[in-house]
């Protein structure tokens, strides 16, 4: 794989000779990457100079925790925390075991950034990369984290939060298996941080985008996994049929019953749907209106007043 990388200018004195080393306040840099599908993969990265007219800068996207400096940290006022929370498990032949984590990180961070310049200030924090995964314990090196260990290390982030004054947090869930919503009822009336959550890939009606989205390892998540990190996607030709088998009982079917699968039995390849018809294109227009959805979604809850949620609205 090839790769190259560019720089521009987005300060608003342009007249400014800059180079790489040397920019004013804020650069983009442009990573392109050659991969298998005959796509280019790109992401792009703003983030403080080295050197600027206003003194020192600090490195980093002042959007994501792992990246920035106390100096930094301290001179925000930072309104949401964003917590990834995906899995670390099998997505079929082709994909990763971190998939989730991978998405999951992207999204944060591109809707933080996206969310920032509109003005919020958002904080995404370090993801947490293993998942509910009870039922696929028989598949090596799947993770399990169980549902009372998530809700601990919640409560342990929420409370730390509300200590430093962040009174908002949002958990981006990448994962399936993880459900949030039991946790956040129980953990709210003892916390003073209002805590909510997302799964992203839901964020946005994907069939426009997809002729066959897929539950796991499918067209969505290669898509989208081939415009994040091509260099991680083995070629769809080794890529299994995610051909998956249903429950026989007819609530568990048609979905107003709910039991947990149990995935070796469901699944040969590990994954469930096809990936056959995935590409870059289509992941990088699914991804751009995910994000574009949630950085909106995060604008809004910088604004909101936790005191004045609620209104009544007339059914049109």
């Amino acid at each position: 794989m090839s790769i190259r990388e560019e720089v521009r200018c987005s300060c608003p004195n342009p007249g400014q000779s800059i180079t790489r080393d040397q920019t004013c306040p804020y650069f983009t840099s442009r990573r392109a990457a050659s991969n298998p599908y005959g796509s280019v993969f790109t992401s792009f990265r703003e983030t403080e100079c080295a050197i600027s007219s206003t003194g020192p800068a600090v490195p980093g996207e002042p959007w994501l925790l792992s990246e920035v400096t106390w100096k930094t940290v301290r001179a925000t006022d930072y309104e949401v925390a964003v917590l990834p929370w995906g899995a670390t498990e099998a997505h079929n032949f082709h994909l990763p075991y971190g998939t989730d984590n991978h998405e999951g990180d992207y999204v944060a961070r591109e809707a933080a950034r996206r969310a920032w310049e509109a003005g919020a200030r958002v904080a995404v924090l370090p993801g947490i990369p293993f998942g509910v995964n009870t039922g696929q314990l028989d598949i090596r090196l799947c993770i399990n984290m169980n549902p009372s260990t998530q809700a601990a290390i919640l409560s342990d982030v929420a409370h730390s939060l509300e200590a430093q004054g962040i009174r908002k947090l949002v958990v981006l869930n990448g994962h399936g298996g993880n459900d949030f919503r039991q946790m956040i009822r129980e953990l709210q009336p003892a916390c003073g941080v209002f805590i909510s959550t997302i799964n992203w890939w839901s964020c946005v009606d994907s069939k426009p985008y997809f002729d066959e989205p897929g539950d796991h390892g499918g067209e969505l998540e290669t898509s989208a996994m081939m415009h994040i990190r091509p260099d991680l996607v083995l070629p769809l030709s080794e890529a299994g049929a995610g051909k998956a088998r249903t429950f026989k009982v007819t609530a568990f079917r048609e979905g107003w019953a709910w039991a947990p699968r149990e995935w070796t039995r469901v699944t040969e390849d590990t994954g469930v749907g096809n990936p056959a018809a995935a590409s870059a294109e289509r992941g990088v227009r699914f991804l751009d209106a995910v994000t574009g959805k949630i950085a909106g979604f995060l604008v809004e809850l910088a604004a909101a007043d936790l005191g004045d949620m609620y209104e009544l609205r007339t059914v049109e």
